[in-house]
């Protein structure tokens, strides 16, 4: 029966309702997770991506746990030049191994006692020329950099930072002045600057300094054009540099012109942070296939020795698929510490500091510590010595 031309509501018992919301609730869920996905993990901690899931026998995947759609023609993009690049990584360390001998460590590259009392960690054996590059802007390239060069100095190595982007973040979260006409890496590339004479000392680090950038580096390709062997006017610098700096990190800008090309043949080494999310994924073939490039024709040395993942949120499916497909390809390259999205990673720059000054016991410089604390480990096998090779 109806009244006003609207049918009779049946009485909604408690009991009805609460099962209403209930059913509601796991709809919600399993949009968010995926039909049968755990929950996400608990924030407290540094995050950590879930392990690869292996196929057990007899067991089968739904449809909401299945892999990215759109990263299948990727796997085969990506396969080619990702087998050249481990073998290029292995060759790599039998050169190594060949040219310090095992156990071969000089008394000049122990760790040194601190007087702040952190354990110094083992320091690599000759210098270690570390370019990080991704020509996709926002992955964290330059947060990497500052983050894990200052990690690195607080536990007893000799650091420079080379700032390569026109930009000049990585000098602004030191705290550096780079103004334009400050002394800079743009004097170093086009006038040929020693780089002892522009170089900073980073405030609050033992043994840490950057070589600034301004923005007058923005004009040094088109300067550089009429330059003969203008791509390595960065490694002739390099090699000229006296300072027995442990590790030399050059922070690229986000594209594959005549400054990252600088900053590939100056390097032995290549570490490409990697954001955990889809769009970080296309792009990275084409850095591989410009990295072999180099490698062929320019320095003999260069592989890519290090991934990092980074902007890892735990609370979405997306991350933990993203972080898969990089481990499935990459392997003992990536990093086993994953670099989790964070507020404080983001505001330390805005007050002049790395996270690690700025908040030393969040989430975010905890991760870059471990990150850090694994790529001195690797010095051992991965540390090579200086020049390009070419």
């Amino acid at each position: 029966m109806t009244e006003l031309g609207c049918p009779r509501q049946r009485a909604v018992s408690p009991g009805d309702r609460d099962d209403r919301a209930a059913a509601a609730t796991g709809r919600v869920v399993s949009r968010e997770t995926g039909q049968g996905a755990a929950a996400p993990p608990a924030l407290g901690g540094v995050s950590r991506e879930t392990p690869l899931r292996t196929a057990a026998a007899g067991s089968t995947e739904s449809p909401d746990t299945a892999d990215l759609p759109m990263a299948a023609p990727l796997r085969d993009e990506l396969s080619a030049v990702v087998s050249r690049e481990t073998e290029a990584a292995d060759a790599a360390r039998e050169r190594v191994s060949r040219e310090t001998g095992p156990g071969d460590v000089s008394a000049a590259h122990e760790p040194r006692p601190r007087a702040d009392g952190r354990i110094p960690w083992a320091r690599p054996q000759a210098r270690r020329l570390i370019t990080v590059a991704n020509q996709k802007g926002g992955v964290g390239k330059t947060t990497s950099t500052v983050n894990l060069a200052a990690a690195l100095a607080q536990h007893g190595a000799r650091v420079l930072v080379i700032d390569l982007d026109p930009q000049g973040n990585a000098s602004t979260a030191f705290g550096l002045d780079h103004r334009a006409g400050t002394p800079s890496i743009y004097e170093v590339l086009v006038d040929g600057k020693p780089i002892a004479e522009v170089a900073q000392t980073v405030e609050g680090f033992t043994g840490l300094d950057c070589v600034p950038a301004t923005i007058d580096l923005a004009g040094a390709e088109i300067e550089l054009v009429a330059v003969v062997a203008r791509e390595g006017r960065l490694n002739k610098a390099l090699a000229a540099l006296q300072t027995p700096y442990d590790y030399v990190f050059v922070d690229c800008p986000p594209s594959l012109g005549l400054l990252t090309v600088n900053a590939l043949v100056a390097a032995q080494e290549v570490l490409i942070p990697i954001q955990c999310e889809f769009y970080a994924l296309e792009g990275l073939s084409q850095l591989l296939r410009n990295i072999d490039l180099v490698r062929a024709h320019l320095n003999e040395r260069l592989h890519v020795s290090t991934i990092l993942l980074t902007m890892y949120d735990g609370r979405t499916r997306l991350s933990d698929q993203v972080a898969q497909e990089v481990r499935a390809h990459f392997g003992d390259l990536v990093l086993s510490p994953t670099i989790p999205r964070s507020v404080r990673i983001s505001e330390a720059p805005g007050y002049g500091q790395s996270v690690l000054t700025y908040d030393p016991g969040s989430r975010g410089a905890v991760a870059y510590i471990d990150a850090a604390r694994e790529i001195a480990e690797r010095s051992v096998v991965d540390g090579a010595g200086e020049g390009s090779g070419s």
